[in-house]
Parts: C-alpha cells; structure tokens; sequence
C-alpha cells in the first residue's frame, strides 16, 4: 500500500513585465524634443514653461516608472539610464521652477553650467556602455552626449549660439529616441524585426 502523499502547492505565477523600454524611450524623446526647440530658437523662448508639465510627468515620473520595471527585468543599464534622466527632468523642472527665481542673476548661469556638466559626466560614461548594449542606443547616446557638452559650455559661457546648436543636437537625439521606441513597439507587435536597432 502506497503511503498518501501531501499535496503538492502550485507554483506561484510568474508576474510578466512588458517590454518598459520604449515608454522610457518615448518619455525621454517627447521632453528632449520639446525642450531643443526652444534651445534651437525655433519658437519664442517665452513659451518655454510648456516643457515644464512635460519634464515632471512624461519625461520625469513616467521614465522613472519605466527604469523601476527594468530593474524587474534584470536590465541593469536599462534600469540606470530611465530612472536616472527621469530624476534629470523632475530635477530640472523643479529647478527651473523654483530654484533659478532665486539665484543672483550675474552668477545663475554658474549653476547652470554647474548642473549640465554633471549630467554631461554621467551621459558621457552611460555612452561607452551603449558600445556593448546595442546601435540603436549609441545613436542615441552620442548626440545626447554633444547636446549635454554644448549646454554646459553654453551655461558657462553664456553663449547663445553655443546653446542654439546642442538644441539642434537635442532634436537629433529625440529623433532617434523616438525610432528606438517605435522600432521596440512595432517590433513586439508584429513579432518580427520591422525596423533594425543594430547588433547588440
């Protein structure tokens, strides 16, 4: 006679996680492009705070939302790079909002500067990673680093012109952002590659 066995529990569900890297990507390009057109001097810098909203949601919480499921994802780079520019343009907002208002106005550019090149160091470092993570994300990386550069040497030297080109750099780097989200959403919707992002 067969001893009775104890029932066996079933295994727990696996909690699936989408894809979270192009709604971390389209974040990111929504805001940078918004922002680089005034940088560029495309349309009156007065209407600059619509990118306020844009930098404390969409590129702020919702990119940091997408670095957290990267984390559950074991995307480490992923991870770093969605939380940390969504902390960019959360921070960047409340600076521009509140901190700027105050700061003396012979010396803010300082802070400014200040501010960028910090950013610019990280961007530099998270674009060396994009060499094994894949094309895609280097084309996006690369002019982001030029944009960072050329903001910070705008901020310090108080150039205009200098900050009109990174903008134009900055719409190079939404541009691509936004082909690496679409390309991650088309690419899972059909099931096949549709459109590249380059070996990885």
């Amino acid at each position: 006679m067969t001893p009775p066995t104890a029932p066996t529990s079933p295994a727990p569900a696996r909690w699936l996680v989408a894809d979270p890297g192009p709604l971390g990507l389209a974040g990111f390009a929504l805001t940078t492009f918004v922002l680089s057109v005034f940088n560029a001097g495309i349309l009156d810098s007065h209407l600059e705070p619509v990118v306020l909203p844009l930098a404390l949601f969409y590129g702020g919480l919702v990119q940091l939302l997408a670095g957290m499921w990267e984390f559950t994802k074991n995307n480490t780079f992923g991870a770093l790079a969605f939380s940390s520019y969504g902390a960019f343009w959360m921070s960047f907002a409340a600076y521009v909002k509140f901190i700027v208002p105050g700061l003396p106005a012979d010396s803010a550019h300082q802070a400014t500067g200040l501010f960028l090149l910090a950013w610019t160091i990280f961007t530099l470092y998270m674009t060396v990673v994009t060499l094994r993570v894949s094309v895609g994300l280097m084309a996006v990386f690369v002019p982001l680093s030029v944009t960072f550069l050329l903001l910070t040497i705008g901020a310090f030297a108080q150039a205009p012109g200098v900050t009109h080109v990174a903008g134009i750099f900055g719409l190079i780097t939404a541009a691509t952002a936004w082909y690496n989200s679409f390309a991650g959403v088309l690419n899972t919707t059909w099931g096949r590659i549709v459109l590249p992002l380059g070996p990885r």
